[in-house]
């Protein structure tokens, strides 16, 4: 079971800063901090796409999904959200109070359950081809997708 000061979000976000809690745990796992990391929340159909584009280029990290599949959320890197301004999406902190990279993503054992309540592995920690998703790259693979899903858009 994650402990986590991440929580599924009244507004159908796949996640929103929590409580000060400590860093999340993983039973059996090394006892020393884990990196920390933000959640960046997207459209299920603009995230869909994007992860789709990652796969084929730069390698993608966990993706989660939430149980109405109304949103993804991309685990970057601890500080993404400082300078996060993508029209669409929000980036969340954790500021180290729950999602913790090294905990997902392959020091302790494999990470079964989502940390966030409510949600599923889209793109699980040890199927991801990244520790974290790169915020450059996430960046424009939003805005690929969110101009192809324009395109489509117009052709129907």
């Amino acid at each position: 079971m994650w402990e986590t000061g991440v929580s599924r979000g009244g507004n159908g976000s796949a996640g929103q800063a929590g409580g000060g809690r400590g860093p999340a745990v993983v039973a059996g796992a090394p006892a020393v901090p884990a990196q920390a990391c933000d959640l960046v929340t997207v459209p299920a159909r603009q995230g869909l796409e994007a992860v789709d584009i990652l796969r084929l280029r730069d390698g993608v990290g966990p993706v989660l999904h939430d149980g109405a599949c109304d949103t993804l959320g991309f685990l970057v890197p601890a500080g993404t959200a400082d300078g996060w301004d993508v029209p669409g999406s929000a980036c969340t902190q954790t500021s180290g109070r729950g999602l913790a990279l090294g905990a997902l993503c392959g020091e302790g054992t494999p990470a079964e359950e989502p940390p966030v309540t409510g949600t599923g592995w889209l793109v699980p920690p040890e199927g991801a081809g990244a520790a974290a998703t790169d915020p450059a790259v996430l960046r424009a693979a939003l805005g690929e997708a969110a101009r192809t899903i324009e395109a489509v858009d117009r052709c129907q």
